[in-house]
């Protein structure tokens, strides 16, 4: 019998058994395979297991043959010992990446200045944080502060604050390690030691703000103190370089108390712009108005003082005695010193009911440079996925241009992360379009931001900011509609009624809180403006549509004839008057279960109506509706009786689903309109006859007695051209119009107040002889000779 292998060897396995010519096969009658040489060890069967070939072996008997069995754990180990390689660590080139770092994650040469406040912010948190447990940390090193000194001779910006300091330690920890964030490493200490409690004001966060000081600078340099150490160190590096040099400060002078203070050595290029006091107080008021700690800048100021004012002596005159006062001038005199740039502080952050309408305002008009109150304000904090407070405004005037209204680029909102400015520039993405004339601060701890801290990462969250936003704004606009003081929601739609409705067009997911917000004038208020809601409680119980007429003004809509019968039946229409009303009303469509209905088309439904008279009118103007229709053609699709005219013979209403006159006219004064689209969208027009009208019922004679009288036609043209224009749309030619008005007017006026024909004047001019020669002399007749039968004084 065969000797029994254990364990399916695997060809690696197999391969490993080395060659011998032990192996060899012996003729007998069982034609066995002798692997007894090959796997005993010298000593028989003494020794059960062995290694052979880096495998671990194991031998036994059963019955009379010799078992032989190899581990599967040491074949496992054996094949991944042969497929592992090397661990190798990434390489990287300092100076490259920083250059990558500097150059590639700042959008902007200013942010350093962000960069490195926030940073001294930073540390004068920790400082404050750690110095309640050990009080001894503050000393006396002075308050918390940052000051900043540009230096126009030198080329330099220094930056210092009376923070926690760095060691030597640090100083390798913190600046000698790219990516390594000091602060992120403070706040994972923090939450470590719950005992402690954590501090979210702290800013830092991806470890590379530091190294942003490159923007602008050649080379840096970093002297600080720590109050745990008694030495103070001083690390320097250039742009290009990719060492750092760490040494001690042995300067007595230069001897800080506490903090560190960073020297930023200027770039030729940005010497003179970060060198200018006014320009470095612009960009710390912009970026850190809010930080918790005061920023001191250095700025040249001027005084008046008093000196004394030395006169010489006139000649003859005597020196006057020393004793005597002197005359006194004032004059101006310039001198630097440290001024505080960030006084405004971040109202947000207090609670609403401790905060004053006064202060509300105050806040707005330093942030946004407004010289108004707004109109109305909310301050609001949202806890939940997103967590940020806010303050938003509506100003209290629209900007002069409109177009800076509705661009969405408009820097009305100013987002802060942490109290430090971080963008103003969204693209529409935290406000609509139609709402960007709201101003605001929003403040968030987590948002989640690149690395350059200018963008926002994630757009499902922006989506839920921009949500709870908008709602907010809603509601802030709509307790502005429904307060007593009427005057102030008067004002808000006359700067920003059209942006409300541009939002019906723009946003229909938030159609019931604008509807509501929505202002028209109507034929039962012309003086003052009504809400949609005022106007369904004014409708009579069995009206179900909501009527408008959309014109180009609000007196060519009290006249136009669209609206005769519905004034008669004392049905309130709205007057829309503006080029966005239209459109606006249109994609609302309804308003609490009632239809929009526009009252210049067709299949105008009032109700109430005269079936019988209705089907003799019919019967009655049949043939001058059919006569109408051939003599004018293809102008109108048709001729019918009209149930919305009383004192108008006619009226041209646009097709259901066509353009009206309203929008016709709109689009053809499109800068960029598109001509040849107007035929198609323009739909077709209808001609309504007044049944009851005196020239209706003439024309109706006319059809039936004369229908072929070219007067008769004349006049059906002209009825058309006239209904042309009361009803809203332009006719093709003004001039032809005229031609065929002043025609009419000829015949209508011919010789009725008595005029003399040209040809009766020529007959009763008396003969001249024309043999006369005329002397060209003027006879002169003086006044004595002049008499008059009825002259009282002729004798």
């Amino acid at each position: 019998m065969a000797p029994v292998l254990n364990r399916a060897l695997t060809p690696t396995s197999i391969s490993s058994i080395p060659y011998s010519p032990l192996f060899s096969s012996r003729s007998n009658t069982q034609n066995r395979l002798s692997l007894t040489s090959a796997f005993l060890h010298q000593n028989g069967l003494k020794v059960n297991n062995f290694s052979c070939s880096g495998l671990k072996w194991k031998l036994g008997k059963r019955g009379g043959c010799v078992v032989v069995k190899c581990e599967a754990s040491a074949v496992a180990e054996k094949e991944a010992t042969e497929s592992s390689g090397e661990t190798y660590e990434y390489q990287a080139e300092v100076s490259r990446l920083m250059n990558l770092i500097v150059h590639s994650l700042y959008s902007h040469k200013e942010i350093f200045l962000r960069e490195l406040v926030s940073n001294a912010s930073d540390a004068l948190d920790k400082l404050r944080f750690l110095s309640v447990t050990d009080p001894s940390l503050l000393g006396d090193a002075g308050e918390l502060e940052i000051r900043i000194k540009p230096d126009p001779e030198k080329g330099t910006i220094t930056i210092s604050d009376t923070g926690i300091g760095m060691t030597r330690e640090e100083l390798i920890d913190c600046l000698g390690t790219i990516a390594q964030s000091g602060t992120s490493k403070f706040l994972s200490a923090l939450k470590e030691n719950k005992d402690l409690g954590s501090d979210n004001s702290l800013i830092g966060q991806f470890g590379v703000g530091f190294y942003s000081a490159f923007l602008v600078a050649e080379k840096v340099t970093v002297s600080t103190k720590s109050p745990k150490s008694d030495k103070q160190y001083i690390w320097e590096a250039s742009a290009e370089s990719s060492s750092y040099v760490i040494k001690e400060e042995t300067d007595p002078e230069k001897q800080l108390r506490r903090g560190t203070e960073i020297t930023l050595y200027l770039k030729d290029d940005d010497k003179y712009e970060f060198t200018e006091p006014s320009r470095v107080q612009g960009l710390v008021k912009n970026y850190s108005q809010f930080v918790s700690f005061p920023i001191y800048t250095w700025q040249e100021k001027s005084r008046t003082v008093e000196v004394e004012e030395e006169e010489e002596p006139k000649e003859g005159e005597e020196t006057p005695p020393e004793g005597e006062k002197k005359k006194k001038k004032t004059k101006t005199e310039k001198y630097w010193d440290w001024e505080l740039a960030n006084e405004t502080k971040p109202i947000w952050m207090r609670n609403p009911k401790e905060v004053e309408k006064d202060q509300y305002n105050e806040f707005y008009k330093k942030t946004f440079n407004e010289f108004l109150d707004p109109l109305a304000y909310t301050h609001f904090t949202t806890e939940g996925e997103v967590e940020f407070r806010s303050v938003i405004y509506i100003p209290g005037m629209a900007p002069m241009n409109n177009e800076d209204v509705v661009n969405p680029k408009t820097k009305n909102i100013r987002l802060y992360v942490k109290r430090v400015f971080i963008s103003d520039d969204f693209d529409g993405e935290l406000f609509p379009r139609y709402l960007s004339f709201v101003k605001g601060v929003v403040d968030s701890n987590d948002l989640p931001l690149n690395v350059s801290r200018e963008i926002l990462q994630e757009s499902r969250i922006v989506r839920i900011m921009r949500k709870r936003l908008v709602r907010k704004t809603f509601d802030m606009i709509q307790e502005l509609a429904d307060s007593e003081n009427k005057e102030d929601y008067r004002k808000f739609w006359e700067n920003f009624g059209k942006f409300v409705k541009l939002g019906c067009i723009e946003d229909t997911g938030n159609h019931k809180r604008i509807t509501p917000l929505l202002r028209f004038f109507s034929s039962k208020s012309e003086d003052e403006l009504i809400s949609l809601d005022q106007y369904i409680d004014n409708m009579d119980e069995k009206q179900n549509a909501i009527y408008y007429i959309a014109t180009d003004s609000l007196k060519s809509a009290k006249s136009a004839p669209f609206l005769e019968k519905l004034v008669q039946k004392n049905i309130e229409v709205l007057y829309l008057v503006e080029p966005i009303d239209e459109v606006a009303i249109q994609n609302l469509q309804t308003y609490k279960e009632k239809k929009f209905v526009d009252v210049s088309k067709e299949d105008l439904e009032l109700g109430d109506t005269d079936e019988v008279k209705e089907r003799e009118n019919q019967q009655e103007y049949i043939h001058l509706c059919d006569w109408m229709k051939q003599q004018l053609g293809d102008k109108v699709a048709k001729v019918q009786i009209s149930n919305r005219l009383s004192s108008s013979p006619c009226v041209l209403v646009s097709g259901k689903f066509g353009w009206s006159a309203n929008m016709e006219r709109l689009m053809k004064a499109q800068t960029l309109g598109d001509t040849s689209t107007l035929e198609f969208m323009r739909g077709r027009r209808i001609m309504e006859v007044n049944p009851d009208h005196p020239i209706i019922k003439d024309l109706n004679a006319a059809c039936k007695n004369a229908p072929e009288s070219s007067e008769a036609k004349r006049a059906v043209d002209l009825l058309y051209e006239t209904a042309l224009i009361s009803s809203g749309f332009t006719p093709d030619s003004p001039a032809e119009l005229g031609g065929k008005i002043y025609e009419m007017m000829a015949v209508a006026l011919g010789g009725k107040w008595g005029r003399v024909e040209e040809s009766e004047a020529d007959s009763s001019e008396p003969n001249v002889d024309p043999t006369s020669e005329s002397t060209g002399e003027t006879e002169v007749v003086e006044p004595s000779e002049v008499r008059t039968e009825s002259d009282p004084w002729s004798t």
